[in-house]
């Protein structure tokens, strides 16, 4: 087995692991983290591929997928901790109106 193999093995386990935690899981922050765990597994199966082409071009996306994850983290936090501050919820299945 090669290092890229080995490497789009473990992106398919995180990528996985992610959408098994959204899956299963009901607690908001939760939710976060595993789509943080799918989007890297992503990043990783980008850059193995490129190293498997030899060019840039998937080492660019997944920098702009990872700035994009961190402003998805930075808003999503940011409506867990108010909508937790306003009205003691926590997880996703309690939320059912937008207007309260």
């Amino acid at each position: 087995m090669t290092i890229e193999k080995a490497y789009m093995l473990i992106s398919i386990f995180l990528f996985l692991s992610g959408l098994l935690g959204v899956i299963i899981r009901k607690n908001l922050i939760t939710l976060l983290v595993s789509t943080e765990l799918m989007l890297n597994g992503v990043n990783l199966g980008f850059v193995a591929m490129d190293r498997m082409v030899g060019g840039v071009e998937g080492q660019v996306f997944s920098l702009f997928v990872l700035a994009v994850a961190a402003s998805e983290v930075a808003v999503g936090l940011g409506l867990v901790v108010s909508i937790f501050r306003l009205k003691g919820y926590e997880g996703s299945s309690e939320i059912t109106h937008l207007r309260d």
